[in-house]
């Protein structure tokens, strides 16, 4: 964070956000609902208070189980229990980590709700103290700027580290913990959107990966046919841009004119986190048909000048929003230039997964932009003049079959060069590919006609491909022009948006 201000005032946020709403006499939501039903008839609504679901702390409280509820109040005070066992301030790491173990080994074998009720347990029994916070905020304001102010923000800090962070570190310690927290967060994020209650995990959860999950505790690892096979499963099972589709086709991967590396971490020793595919050629690649190709004889690399990254997987769901690309593709270019000092271009070739679904909405818009004649051009071309966004989706729909001098090819790749250059939402490239490597300092390089004319590829973007170039020395100058919404393209590209 920037500065102590703006972590505080972040800090003080999720303490807000994470706060169920209360009205001016103290009602909370399943409360007020009831109060008003029974102010205005004299009656309680059961309906609308059965559907309301109660918060832990009431649950704890009661004696029976309502509605949906998966664990009973007994079983949920028992569970609650156990984990304040874990947490206890008497217990040792050691001990406390055998404690989290036998949690973890009854959440194994709970159904998804009663792992919902756990869930919740973490969030709403083990938050920081709001007093004790306010109270360590008041002082933190009083002594801003005063010789007591370093002091006033340790003591702000340690009011927010809740019993939920020393918690989750406790399962941390026993030799799967850090297996099992990284799943049970993955089997988390799909429930976010439903359930607000359960947002303080997530980002508690995230705050602690992101440090535990640091580039400084991990591995750069080199895979090769040769590494162990149960790891060599795992690069197809995760393999996320081009699917593997046989043992020969991962071979060709892994063969003399390619490199695989992937990032490990000492808790997981045989999860890749991140991996990256990268062929060694002697020119920026503008099609993966020949680099997919099982048949195609292997690259001299003793001859190679460029290294094409042209797939990058991340493997762990739980790990969403912890970033290790950046660090990744760093680390790999510095090890392929000690072994390869010929090396000189480094570049992907990237798929554009958001490109189709986005002209679906924006083809009209684009077609605003032409003048009279290529307006005209395009009419003849697709038998409607003026054409519509209709007629020009409907004629683009068999890419392959457009010729290198169609009109409708030409706005294409004119359309997908705005999309990748021009586009932006909150100050960052729409697509999530571009997004990626553009924030690591790459720029746009060139657009690929027919660079992947499978299922996927079509369905995607119409088969085009780009390609991000990586040039060592304007990586910075790249990230500020970024910086100020300005989209890093070559000269070709920036054309290509002007026509």
């Amino acid at each position: 964070m920037n500065s102590t201000a703006e972590w505080i005032s972040r800090s003080v946020s999720r303490l807000r956000a994470a706060a169920p709403a209360a009205d001016k006499d103290g009602a909370k939501g399943p409360e007020k609902l009831a109060r008003a039903s029974v102010d205005k008839s004299g009656v309680t609504d059961v309906v609308a208070k059965v559907a309301a679901p109660r918060s832990t702390h009431e649950r704890l409280q009661a004696t029976l189980r309502r509605g949906q509820e998966a664990l009973s109040p007994r079983a949920l005070r028992r569970l609650h229990t156990d984990l304040q066992a874990v947490v206890a301030p008497q217990v040792s790491e050691l001990e406390g980590g055998r404690r989290a173990q036998a949690v973890a080994e009854w959440y194994a074998t709970a159904e998804l709700e009663e792992r919902r009720d756990m869930w919740l347990l973490l969030c709403e029994q083990f938050a920081p103290d709001a007093t004790e916070f306010k109270s360590a905020r008041q002082r933190y304001e009083a002594a801003a700027g005063t010789a007591e102010e370093g002091q006033a923000e340790i003591s702000l800090r340690r009011a927010l580290v809740s019993p939920r962070t020393r918690l989750l570190q406790r399962f941390a310690v026993f030799p799967d913990g850090m297996r099992f927290l990284v799943d049970m967060r993955a089997e988390l994020l799909p429930l976010l959107k439903g359930d607000k209650r359960l947002l303080a995990l997530d980002a508690e959860l995230e705050h602690l990966f992101s440090t535990w999950f640091d580039v400084a505790f991990l591995e750069l690892r080199r895979l090769s046919w040769d590494s162990p096979a149960s790891l060599i499963e795992k690069l197809i099972k995760y393999e996320a841009v081009h699917d593997i589709r046989s043992w020969a086709d991962l071979k060709n991967r892994l063969d003399s004119d390619r490199r695989c590396y992937g990032f490990f971490h000492p808790r997981l020793p045989n999860e890749p986190l991140i991996f990256v595919e990268v062929a060694l050629v002697d020119k920026i690649s503008p099609s993966i048909t020949p680099l997919l190709d099982e048949a195609a004889a292997p690259v001299d690399i003793t001859r190679a000048t460029t290294a094409i990254f042209y797939s990058i997987s991340n493997t762990q769901t739980g790990l969403r929003g912890v970033s290790f690309g950046d660090s990744l593709i760093k680390h790999v270019v510095e090890t392929l230039t000690q072994e390869f000092p010929r090396l000189r271009t480094f570049a992907t070739l990237s798929p554009i997964p958001g490109f189709r679904a986005w002209l679906s909405k924006n083809a009209g818009a684009m077609l605003d932009r032409l003048d009279d004649k290529r307006r005209s051009e395009l009419g003849r071309a697709v038998g409607f003049e003026p054409p519509q966004a209709t007629h020009f989706l409907a004629a683009v729909d068999k890419p392959l079959d457009l010729d290198a001098k169609s009109p409708v090819r030409q706005m294409l790749l004119e359309c997908a060069a705005h999309y990748l250059a021009r586009e932006m939402v909150d100050g960052k490239p729409v697509d999530a590919v571009a997004r990626f490597h553009l924030g690591n300092g790459a720029r746009v390089e060139r657009l690929n006609w027919a660079g992947d004319p499978s299922a996927k590829g079509l369905k995607q973007s119409y088969g085009l491909m780009v390609n991000y170039l990586y040039d060592l020395k304007r990586i910075d100058k790249h990230r500020s022009l970024l910086a100020q919404g300005k989209v890093p393209a070559s000269g070709d590209i920036d054309s290509l948006c002007r026509h």
